[in-house]
C-alpha cells in the first residue's frame, strides 16, 4: 500500500515534466524560477482520502480545479524579499468554492528532477542526511545485532525510524507532522549543484498539524517535498517503531477554504554547514519572534533544586551519593551521576562539600576498571550494571558518553575545589583516577583512531565502534592536559575534534550515539556535547578554528531546538498553562519528543559562544532554553511533575509518538537530569550579561532590565522583577577588552548577585574597576 501511495504521490511531478498542468499565474512562474537553480518546481492539489489510503490526487490547472463533485479555487501569492533574492514570501489559499468534497486534504510540493541521493536531506529534530542508514529493530532501544560487536568497519545503524532508502531500486515515504519537528521545514543541500533549499511554514491550519512528506521514486532520481493541510499519514512513527496513525481528512462543503504560508529558500551553498549556519539564521524568519515568560527566577530555580538533591543523598552498600535517579541505584554521567555534586559542591556548604567528597571517593574506588575506564552503573546493592550487552560477547560494556563526562566533571570537580579555597581537599585518589582515564582515552585513540560507542572497562578495547559517542571526549581531555600540563593529551583531544568534526558534521551533518537508550540516531546530546569540545578547545588554545567550527555546531544544535512557541491541544496540561516551549529540546530521532533542557549541561558553552562572537543569535538560543526550562518546573501555581516542588520532568510532547493523547502532556514522575541541568544554567550562565563598551544587555534571568544613562562612571540599568518570587540576579559586566579572553570555567564564583524582591524595580550602577564589578542598588518608589 505503501508503495501504491507513493506512486500517486509522484504522479504529479511526472505529470508536470509532460506539461499537463502548465500554471500561467507569475507568481507561481516567480517561485518556479527561484527553485529552477536546484531542478525543482511547484504542484499544488487536493487529495481525496479513504481513511489514510490515497485515492486520487487532482492538480490545480491555473487557478482553477474542477472535481467530480466540486469546484475549487486557488489563490498563490509570491514576493521575494527585498535585498534578498534567494528568498520568496509565499503564501496559498484554497477554497472550494461549490460542490462537496469527502475526505479531502490540500497540498503544496516541491518536485525536484535530476534528483541526487547523495544530497543531504534535513528535517529538523526528526531527519538527518535523510536517516539513509541501516535500521535494526522495531522497538525502543532494540539490542544490537552480533555484526556489530568488536566490528571496526560496523555502518552507522539506526533504530527504526521514517528514513530514505539505502537498498538500490527502493521507493522512499517519509510522512511526518509538524509535531515531529523542532521548527516546520525541511531542507536539503546539494553537492553537485552547490545549492541549498529550506521551506519554512507553520505548524497547523484550523484543519490541524499540517504534513510534511517526503517522496523519492526507486530509481533515485526524483524527489518531491509535500507540505499538507492536514496531515494525512498512513503510519505515525513510535519511539522506534510505527503505528497506525489514525489521521483523518476533512469532509468540505461549500464555502471552506484554508490558507498555507511558506518561506522559500534557494541559495549558494559548499558545503552541509552552509546549509546549517542558513537554517539557524532563517529558523525564526516565518514565526516570528517567540515569547519566552519570566515566570521563576534562576535563584529560586537553584534553591529548590539543590533542596530536592539534599534530600536525595543516600547510603547504602554500594556507597554514599546523591541519587541520579529515582531509585537507589547510581548511573554515572548521561543522567546527572556525578554531575548533580558539581552545584552542591558550589553551594560552598561544609556539609554538601563532605557529601560530595564522598560521592568522588565512591566513583573514584568502586567503579573504575582496570583499563582506566569506569563502569557506568552499579545497583544499591553494589553489583555493576551492565550496558547494551550481547549474551554472545563479554566482559561488561560502558558507555563511552558517560565515561567522557565522568573525566570532564571530576577535573571540574577539582578546578572548583582549587577556585573556592579548597585544593587541599583533592585527594591523590581522584587525580590518579582521572590520570587513569585521560591515559585510557589517549590509548584508544592512538590505537583505533576513534573512541567507540561502547568500550570494556577491564580490557579497554572498543566493543562497539562508530557514532559521535565520544563528543565530549575532546573537551574532558583539553581540561586534563591543562590540569595535569600533558601536552599529548591536547593533541589527542585536538585530532579526535578534528576527525569528529569531518567525519560526522561535514559529511553526515549530524552526530549521534550519544545516549544509552538508542542505536547510533542522530541525537541532541551528542550535538550539544561536541560543542562543549570545540569550545573548551577554544579555551585552551585560543585558536580561531575552533570558534569557526563551534559556530556551525551550534547550528546543528539549534535544529534540535524549538525555534516557535508550538501550540498545544487546549485541554492539555500545557495547553491549560499557556506555556511557551521555544527552547524545549528535542532528544533524538528516536526518541520523539523534546526536554526542558540539554543533556546533561548548562549549556554554557552556547553563552561562551555568544560572548565571542557577539552573534546574538547564540544569547537567543541559550535564553530559550533557559526559559522553556522554567516552563516545565513544577511550581505551586505551574504545576508539571505532580511531584515536588521545584522537580521536572524529561517529556515536552508535541508528536503522537505515545499516541494521540499524549500530546501536551507531562509523565507524572521527576527526572534528576532535567533538575541537574536546571542548577547548572543557574550557576553557569549568568542572570544578566553587560557589555560596558557597547553599551549593550542581554538578560537571561527572568527579570526585565533596560539601560537607562552611561557616563564615566559606569552604566545605570533599571531591574524590574514581575515573578511571584524574590530573585537573586548574578550580573557578569565587561570591557571589549575582557570579552576577548575567553572565559574560564569557574567564572561564576566572581558575578556579583543583586536582590531583587517579587514586585519591586531598583535601579543599580555598574561601574567595573580594576577587573571588579561594583554595583550600587537602590530601591525606586
Amino acid at each position: 500500500m505503501i508503495m501504491k501511495n507513493l506512486r500517486v504521490t509522484l504522479i504529479g511531478f511526472l505529470c508536470l515534466s509532460n506539461g499537463m498542468t502548465a500554471i500561467a499565474q507569475q507568481p507561481i512562474e516567480s517561485l518556479n524560477k527561484l527553485l529552477r537553480d536546484i531542478n525543482g518546481s511547484l504542484r499544488l492539489s487536493v487529495k481525496e482520502f479513504n481513511g489514510t489510503n490515497l485515492l486520487s490526487e487532482q492538480l490545480f490547472n491555473k487557478d482553477l480545479l474542477q472535481t467530480k463533485t466540486g469546484n475549487w479555487s486557488m489563490q498563490f501569492k509570491a514576493s521575494p524579499v527585498s535585498g534578498h533574492p534567494e528568498v520568496m514570501d509565499v503564501s496559498t489559499s484554497f477554497r472550494l468554492n461549490s460542490g462537496t468534497a469527502k475526505a479531502s486534504a490540500v497540498s503544496v510540493s516541491f518536485d525536484f528532477s535530476k534528483w541526487n541521493p547523495e544530497n543531504y536531506v534535513l528535517v529538523p529534530a526528526s531527519v538527518y542526511n535523510g536517516n539513509r542508514y541501516r535500521a535494526i529493530g522495531n522497538s525502543y532501544n532494540p539490542q544490537y545485532p552480533k555484526d556489530m560487536y568488536y566490528n571496526p568497519s560496523v555502518p552507522l545503524t539506526i533504530s527504526n525510524n521514517p528514513r530514505l532508502a539505502i537498498e538500490p531500486n527502493k521507493a522512499s515515504l517519509i510522512e511526518l507532522t509538524t509535531g515531529n519537528v523542532a521548527t516546520p521545514a525541511m531542507c536539503f543541500f546539494s553537492k553537485k549543484e552547490q545549492k541549498g533549499f529550506i521551506v519554512l511554514t507553520q505548524q497547523m491550519t484550523k484543519l490541524g498539524s499540517n504534513g510534511l512528506t517526503i517522496a523519492e521514486n526507486a530509481a533515485k532520481d526524483s524527489c518531491s517535498f509535500t507540505i499538507s493541510a492536514p496531515a494525512v499519514r498512513k503510519m505515525a512513527t513510535g519511539f522506534g517503531d510505527f503505528h497506525l496513525s489514525g489521521d483523518k481528512a476533512p469532509d468540505w462543503k461549500s464555502g471552506d477554504e484554508v490558507a498555507l504560508s511558506f518561506k522559500v529558500y534557494v541559495f549558494n551553498a559548499s558545503s552541509i554547514p552552509d546549509l546549517l549556519k542558513k537554517f539557524m539564521l532563517v529558523r525564526k524568519e516565518l514565526s516570528g519572534l517567540n515569547h519566552p515568560r519570566n515566570i521563576l527566577p534562576m535563584s529560586k530555580l537553584f534553591e529548590l533544586a539543590t533542596d530536592i538533591c539534599r534530600g536525595n543523598f543516600v547510603e547504602v552498600p554500594a556507597g554514599s551519593y546523591y541519587k541520579p535517579e529515582n531509585n537507589k541505584n547510581f548511573q554515572l554521567g548521561w543522567v546527572s551521576g556525578m554531575m548533580n555534586t558539581y552545584p552542591m559542591l558550589a553551594l560552598n556548604d561544609q556539609k554538601e562539600r563532605d557529601r560530595v567528597i564522598a560521592e568522588l571517593d565512591f566513583v573514584v574506588n568502586k567503579l573504575q576498571g582496570k583499563s582506566g575506564y569506569f563502569y557506568g552503573g552499579i545497583r544499591a546493592s553494589g553489583e555493576i550494571i551492565p550496558e547494551k550487552m550481547s549474551p554472545d560477547f563479554k566482559p561488561v560494556q560502558v558507555m563511552v558518553r558517560k565515561n567522557a563526562d565522568a573525566l570532564l566533571w571530576l577535573i571540574k570537580h577539582m578546578q572548583l575545589l582549587k577556585a573556592q579555597g579548597y585544593g587541599k581537599s583533592i585527594k591523590p585518589e581522584w587525580e590518579n583516577a582521572a590520570k587513569k582515564l585521560a591515559a585510557a582515552f589517549a590509548h584508544t585513540w592512538n590505537k583505533d583512531g576513534e573512541f567507540g560507542q561502547y568500550v570494556a572497562p577491564e580490557t579497554g578495547e572498543i566493543a562497539v565502534y562508530n557514532s559521535t559517542a565520544g563528543a565530549i571526549v575532546p573537551a574532558g581531555l583539553a581540561m586534563a592536559s591543562d590540569y595535569f600540563k600533558n601536552k599529548e593529551w591536547l593533541k589527542v583531544a585536538q585530532d579526535a575534534a578534528k576527525f569528529y568534526y569531518h567525519r560526522d558534521v561535514e559529511k553526515q551533518g549530524l552526530t549521534g550515539g550519544h545516549c544509552g537508550d538508542i542505536s547510533q540516531d542522530a541525537d541532541a546530546e551528542s550535538t550539544y556535547g561536541f560543542l562543549e569540545s570545540l569550545m573548551a578547545l577554544y579555551y585552551y588554545t585560543g585558536q580561531k578554528e575552533w570558534l569557526n567550527k563551534a559556530e556551525v555546531q551550534a547550528a546543528l544544535g539549534a535544529t534540535w531546538t524549538f525555534s516557535y512557541d508550538p501550540v498545544f491541544p487546549a485541554n492539555s496540561e500545557i495547553g491549560k498553562l499557556n506555556s511557551n516551549m521555544a527552547g524545549a529540546v528535542w532528544a533524538s530521532i528516536q526518541n520523539k519528543h523534546a526536554a526542558p533542557g540539554i543533556c546533561t549541561a548548562s549549556g554554557d558553552y552556547v553563552f561562551k559562544l555568544f560572548r565571542a562572537t557577539g552573534n546574538q543569535l547564540y544569547a537567543d538560543l541559550i535564553g530559550d532554553i533557559q526559559h522553556a526550562h522554567a516552563e516545565a518546573v513544577n511550581m505551586p501555581e505551574h504545576l508539571t511533575t505532580n511531584n515536588l516542588i521545584g522537580s521536572s520532568m524529561e517529556r515536552i510532547q508535541l508528536s503522537d509518538a505515545e499516541g494521540k493523547g499524549s500530546i501536551g502532556n507531562f509523565i507524572n514522575t521527576r527526572n534528576s537530569w532535567t533538575e541537574t541541568n536546571g542548577m547548572l544554567m543557574a550557576l553557569e550562565i549568568p542572570g544578566i550579561y553587560v557589555n560596558m563598551d557597547r553599551k549593550k544587555l542581554y538578560v537571561f534571568d527572568h527579570v526585565k532590565a533596560q539601560i537607562l544613562s552611561s557616563d564615566k562612571s559606569g552604566i545605570t540599568i533599571e531591574l524590574t522583577n514581575s515573578t511571584g518570587y524574590d530573585a537573586n540576579v548574578s550580573v557578569m559586566a565587561e570591557t571589549e577588552k575582557q570579552r576577548i579572553k575567553p572565559l574560564s570555567y569557574t567564572a561564576f564564583l566572581g558575578w556579583p548577585k543583586v536582590k531583587v524582591k517579587t514586585g519591586e524595580t531598583i535601579k543599580l550602577k555598574i561601574n567595573p574597576a580594576k577587573g571588579i564589578v561594583f554595583i550600587e542598588q537602590f530601591k525606586v518608589l
